[in-house]
């Protein structure tokens, strides 16, 4: 699998993007940031799901509940929490 550095404005972490079971990834790490920064850069990545085959994966320092409001009207996603104490959400379109 090769990652390759996706280019956005407003984005402050690096964010990547490859392929994975033909799904369409974008995955950034958001372990290292203080609030807002793991917020604005989801909410700046999400623009770039846009099929019902992308994905955006964040690694948080802890679980993001305000981001799950924020999200839920047009998205759905899946948290899991990691052996670290991080928790990995995956983030997906709403097909309506």
């Amino acid at each position: 699998m090769q990652k390759k550095k996706v280019v956005l404005p407003r984005a402050t972490l690096d964010i990547y993007n490859y392929e994975e079971n033909g799904c369409n990834i974008y995955e950034f790490d958001a372990t290292e940031c203080t609030p807002p920064e793991p917020m604005v850069n989801t909410i700046v990545a999400l623009e770039m799901i846009k099929s019902e085959k992308d994905r955006l994966k964040v690694t948080f320092f802890h679980e993001p509940m305000p981001l799950y409001e924020r999200i839920s009207e047009h998205f759905n996603y899946f948290s899991e929490e990691l052996e670290s104490g991080d928790y990995l959400v995956t983030i997906s379109k709403k097909i309506l």
